[in-house]
């Protein structure tokens, strides 16, 4: 008899802990949105110093600027973690008939998308421009869409993990697996000159505070009112 890992008992996070945890997240993202808003000159700067010679490198080292990219245009891109989302989303409602939490799985993939593109909108950034660039990218530089999708979408799945009782094995290799590609996400757009640092920074920032509000509020609305769980047959 071999139970299936994410059968054990679920094991729903506080919502006070998600809530501190959001409280914790949303100043500094804030605080971040602002200072690349007004152009802070010392973030200015710090951004140019630390973009201008991770190009450099990138130039220098075009070996690993290839796997940068085919990592960032394949492995950890939107669209790829969008599918993830949407992978989960229907095996909870085809095996776990879990229906409010696969819609606000879902709800929360689609929000932030949208938000990362109205502040893409909202703040206007523009990306940075080199002599000889090693990749392109369009649209506003502020938030990272990338760094944020990714944070969003590996938040939510570990979440999942948590909620429904993953074991301990699971967990551990889904936490490493999202931690590289939060990171890594997050290191090849600054590497590959198509973002500033404080853009990764803040798509890291508020894919979180996204995840977090998004615990917080299903926690404290939808506790105790989830649908009926399949079980698998047992020999």
């Amino acid at each position: 008899m071999h139970p299936a890992p994410v059968d054990s008992p679920s094991r729903p996070p506080a919502p006070r802990t998600a809530a501190l945890t959001a409280a914790a997240l949303a100043a500094p993202s804030v605080l971040l949105l602002v200072l690349v808003a007004v152009s802070w000159r010392p973030l200015m700067t710090l951004d140019g110093d630390i973009a201008t010679t991770m190009h450099r490198w990138a130039v220098e080292h075009r070996g690993i600027t290839h796997v940068a990219r085919v990592l960032t245009d394949w492995v950890w891109d939107p669209q790829t973690m969008r599918a993830l989302c949407a992978a989960a989303v229907v095996w909870l409602l085809w095996r776990r008939r879990a229906w409010r939490l696969a819609l606000w799985v879902a709800a929360t993939c689609a929000l932030a998308a949208l938000a990362q593109n109205a502040l893409k909108a909202a703040v206007g950034r523009p990306r940075p421009v080199w002599p000889n660039p090693v990749d392109s990218a369009h649209y506003a530089a502020f938030p990272s869409g990338h760094a944020m999708t990714a944070t969003a979408v590996c938040g939510l799945l570990l979440w999942l993990l948590h909620r429904l009782g993953a074991g301990r094995l699971l967990w551990r290799t889904a936490l490493t697996v999202a931690v590289v590609s939060v990171v890594g996400v997050g290191l090849t757009r600054v590497w590959l000159g198509v973002h500033w640092p404080s853009d990764v920074l803040g798509g890291w920032l508020l894919g979180a505070l996204l995840v977090a509000l998004t615990v917080a509020s299903y926690e404290r609305w939808c506790q105790g009112e989830e649908e009926p769980v399949r079980r698998e047959r047992r020999p």
